[in-house]
């Protein structure tokens, strides 16, 4: 592994200002696919969030990164963390990939990646995740991490027309540890 950001299938790296495009189309997949409506985004603003995204400070250990394939270097996604409890030692994560490249573990490796950061390198004892209840492929992203399910929050969010479950995931590092390990593979 040429860096702890590099696996044997993707690098996260910073976002850079052009890679807007690429993020505006994960957008419009995610529209296609039934989840949450949003209401349509200018390619104005996916530069504008591109442009501060490259340049974004890392607050509270929360960032974004891109997903690249180490064997083109194509952008296929973007993987970050959105919440911190830095004091009692957890964090939430969230990843997407464009639809053109699930399936390939693509995810998976990306998201070993930034556990073993999180939890090797800044410490955090637990991460957690909350997913659809009806997002099989996510559900089983998790679990194939060694994700436990945790709870669930029933009829927790409302879009499409109606109340959806919320299930709550997560993870502790000597769970990681010993599935992954934190020094890498």
């Amino acid at each position: 592994m040429a860096s702890s950001w590099t696996g044997r299938q993707v690098r996260l790296r910073a976002i850079e200002p052009d890679d807007w495009a690429a993020f505006k189309g994960f957008a419009d997949e995610v529209g296609r696919r039934g989840s949450r409506l949003d209401l349509p985004r200018s390619a104005e603003s996916y530069r504008a969030w591109a442009k501060e995204q490259a340049v974004a400070r890392c607050d509270d250990d929360r960032f974004r990164l891109a997903v690249e394939t180490t064997a083109t270097g194509e952008l296929v996604g973007t993987v970050g963390t959105h919440r911190t409890g830095p004091r009692s030692g957890w964090f939430e994560f969230d990843i997407a990939i464009g639809a053109d490249h699930r399936r390939k573990g693509y995810a998976t490796e990306a998201l070993v990646l930034l556990l073993r950061f999180m939890f090797a390198e800044r410490r955090y004892h637990k991460c957690l995740a909350a997913v659809f209840a009806h997002n099989e492929a996510s559900l089983a992203l998790m679990r194939r991490v060694g994700f436990t399910e945790e709870g669930r929050l029933r009829e927790h969010v409302f879009f499409a027309g109606r109340y959806h479950d919320l299930v709550l995931m997560g993870m502790l590092a000597d769970e990681f540890d010993e599935r992954h390990t934190m020094s890498g593979p």
